[in-house]
């Protein structure tokens, strides 16, 4: 094909199309991956190899983004080529594209028990929508964005659930701009019903007395805040409490932790997080601890003595 379209080209008149097809916060990740990373880097080309690709993910790597942003970028980079080669005439090269083994990260994500209960209580003793919030990431396995979007017309506290159904984050709108958008969760499987413990139901029970339904929790406001700023408060709690640095997805990781170590079941956690499949909570949010790995070994060879 003579006069064959470059790949900035291509990238542009896809990411046109894709606009109509995805909802506007996956859009915002694909066009800031897109002129950030892939159109810089090949935006001349009519052809691309694997070499080329391999070569790409190499330089993002030791540049320090992590394997998932890259592999992120890599699944766009894949989405263009196919549309060049189904509309642009491109050809199709098959790609067998290498990352490097991962190694075991050392870095503490869960809380222990005793770091767990040491942070509850000074969250119930100093009461704030703020402080609120991490007690029910804690206690619920909200993500950030899930519980910046959290309203008190979500908290039914007379069946002691949470009604998780929408989430906050920043979009990247292009020439540098961003604005914070409220929309639907994740995935399907991100809606969801949490129950509240006893304890939570009793805490929040006088805090929402008189507020509005609307309000978002954090805020006891119309306006909700947003990810990085409430971020940099965990951090400064952690700190102030003598805390590991762990990332605000730990209160996560440790509420998966707290419920495979009290036995339950692997499905019913799997629902709780949100995830569509078990394989994704194994793989990411179990951690049992050392004590409990020894119980289980104890237990199972119990019999055999």
């Amino acid at each position: 094909m003579e006069n064959k379209l470059i790949f900035n080209e291509v990238a542009l008149l896809w990411e046109e199309e894709k606009k109509t097809w995805v909802k506007r916060s996956t859009f915002s990740v694909y066009s800031l991956h897109l002129h950030k990373h892939l159109i810089p880097a090949f935006s001349r080309f009519t052809d691309i190899c694997e070499r080329d690709v391999q070569s790409f993910v190499s330089r993002l790597l030791s540049e320090g983004l992590q394997q998932k942003t890259v592999r992120d970028i890599l699944m766009i980079l894949h989405m263009v080529l196919n549309y060049a080669v189904k509309y642009c005439g491109w050809e199709h090269r098959p790609m067998d594209i290498h990352f490097p083994t991962k190694q075991m990260n050392s870095a503490l994500h869960v809380l222990s028990l005793a770091q767990q209960r040491k942070l509850m209580l000074y969250l119930s003793r100093n009461l704030s929508g703020y402080n609120l919030g991490i007690a029910l990431c804690l206690n619920t396995g909200l993500r950030i964005g899930e519980i910046c979007a959290l309203t008190w017309g979500d908290l039914d506290l007379k069946t002691g659930v949470v009604h998780v159904n929408k989430t906050i984050q920043r979009v990247y709108l292009g020439d540098h701009h961003s604005e914070i958008v409220v929309d639907t969760p994740k995935t399907v499987s991100s809606y969801r019903d949490i129950p509240l413990s006893p304890d939570l139901v009793n805490l929040l029970r006088p805090l929402k007395k008189g507020i509005k339904s609307h309000y978002y929790v954090l805020t006891n406001q119309s306006k909700p805040t947003e990810p990085a700023p409430y971020r940099a408060y965990f951090k400064r709690v952690l700190r102030k409490l003598g805390l590991p640095p762990i990332h605000f997805h730990g209160l996560r990781h440790s509420f998966a932790t707290r419920c495979i170590e009290c036995g339950c079941d692997y499905k019913t956690v799997s629902v709780l997080l949100g995830h569509a499949n078990i394989s994704t909570t194994l793989n990411l949010y179990v951690h049992p601890g050392l004590s409990h790995k020894k119980k289980v070994v104890n237990k199972a060879f119990r019999k055999l003595q």
